[in-house]
């Protein structure tokens, strides 16, 4: 592998993580590795037909990590200038010194590393002016604000960005790839006999030709709003609850964050010792797919270097897999799964069912539509979180609810996932449909 390199965003860059490399091994480093991140965007925000903020972003840091005898350090610069760099390679060095041996800590193994070049369509750069910008944002908010219940505004954003990422190591590895990520939201108030309520929408892609127009996130927004005027509080009973889509996201997050190492090796999980058992119902598969053209997610490698390849997490319920850098794998006495910096477009196959559908099949319950707090305990799985939403009954919505809690424990709230809808939300690296759970405490009066 030496010398290799996957390819060549910007070979002066490059040129300055081997740079580092080079310069690591001259002062005495048994092994390090280099990253450069680059950013570049604009963010504008409109709020009642006017600019609010208007920003463009650049930014660039260069980061250092050397290992001596399983001794590590680390230090970052923004200054590319060689003498700068040079000192920022000293400074690692000299922490190192002062650092424990860790036997587990080091640069993930050679063989591990990517070899394969893939255009997995990342880079779509949007051409987009200050002024288009700013004609977007207040088209979007102006579709809104044409409600007649809409009252007032929080703004509607549009957010264009374009990272660069080079990364090497020791190994001969050096590996670059630039991505875009494009987005446009907004947020407004309704008002009906003096109660308020706010929501919002959203959209967003690595490619602007795939983003949903301004009319649509506004009249999205507008919408969902409106639909929460006349919220009340339901009352403290155990019932079935469907999460939205992007809200059954964050219970899967808490599933990732609950296998991942570091929660592992700490002893810190709900699901310690879990490798191979029950975890989910057995409607539940759960797949990562890092190669997805234009995903959230998507790489070729990890923030180690490491291939990153497609798996099976879940199968019928079942775990197959943690998610694993080098470190933790090697505390846990296992192989890295090429997730350092975090999982590539982890997927929950979905059911035949929409959103309509799974609510039409229910004679009450509850829908979420939004959580608020962070009431989970990732030791236990004991959960609660202020939520809000709609009461369902005879399969139809009866009215708004709010200042609610839905509580449960998470180890019974994923084997209780009677139904999994078709309305797949793939705004995230967690790419959901919405999930009904047959029973949780629903608390309210």
């Amino acid at each position: 592998m030496e010398g290799q390199s996957l390819s060549r965003q910007d070979d002066g860059l490059e040129q300055l993580v081997q740079f580092c490399l080079d310069e690591a091994k001259r002062q005495g480093a048994t092994s390090a590795e280099a990253s450069i991140d680059i950013e570049q965007g604009l963010s504008v925000t409109a709020r009642l037909g006017d600019v609010e903020t208007l920003e463009k972003h650049n930014g660039r840091r260069l980061g250092i990590t050397i290992y001596v005898d399983h001794r590590k350090g680390a230090s970052s610069t923004t200054d590319f200038e060689l003498v700068s760099v040079r000192d920022a390679v000293t400074a690692a060095c000299n922490i190192a010194k002062f650092t424990e041996q860790d036997e587990c800590s080091g640069l993930a193994d050679p063989d591990k590393m990517a070899t394969e070049v893939m255009d997995l369509g990342l880079d779509c750069p949007w051409p987009l002016t200050p002024d288009e910008a700013v004609e977007i944002a207040i088209e979007c908010e102006n579709s809104a604000r044409a409600y007649e219940a809409i009252s007032n505004s929080e703004g509607a954003s549009v957010n264009s960005g374009r990272d660069t990422h080079i990364y090497g190591n020791s190994h001969g590895f050096i590996g670059s790839y630039a991505a875009t990520r494009h987005s446009l939201s907004c947020a407004v108030i309704a008002e009906q006999d003096g109660a308020m309520q706010r929501d919002y929408w959203y959209t967003t892609s690595r490619d602007p030709k795939r983003l949903q127009s301004a009319t649509e996130v506004g009249d999205r927004a507008a919408q969902r709003t409106i639909r929460r005027l006349g919220a009340r509080k339901i009352a403290t009973q155990t019932t079935p609850v469907i999460f939205e889509a992007g809200m059954a996201r964050s219970l899967l997050a808490h599933f990732v964050s609950a296998v991942s190492g570091g929660a592992l090796y700490r002893k810190a999980s709900f699901l310690l010792d879990h490798l191979n058992k029950k975890v989910f119902s057995e409607l539940v598969t759960l797949t990562e797919d890092p190669h997805a053209k234009g995903g959230l997610a998507s790489s070729v490698f990890d923030m180690e270097g490491v291939a990153t390849r497609a798996r099976t997490l879940v199968e019928d319920g079942v775990l197959q897999g943690y998610i694993l850098g080098s470190y933790s794998a090697r505390k846990l006495g296992m192989q890295t799964t090429g997730n350092a910096g975090g999982i590539h477009n982890l997927t929950l196959h979905p059911g035949e069912q929409t959103l309509d559908e799974l609510m039409s099949g229910m004679q009450r319950g509850l829908l979420v539509t939004e959580l608020i707090g962070h009431g989970v305990n990732g030791v236990t799985g004991d959960y609660s979180r202020g939520a809000v939403g709609y009461w369902i009954e005879n399969g139809e919505i009866q009215f708004p609810v709010e200042e609610i809690t839905v509580a449960g424990n998470l180890k019974d709230i994923f084997q209780k996932i009677i139904a999994i809808g078709s309305d797949t939300d793939a705004r995230s690296s967690i790419i959901t449909p919405s999930l009904l759970i047959d029973e949780m405490t629903v608390a309210g009066n």
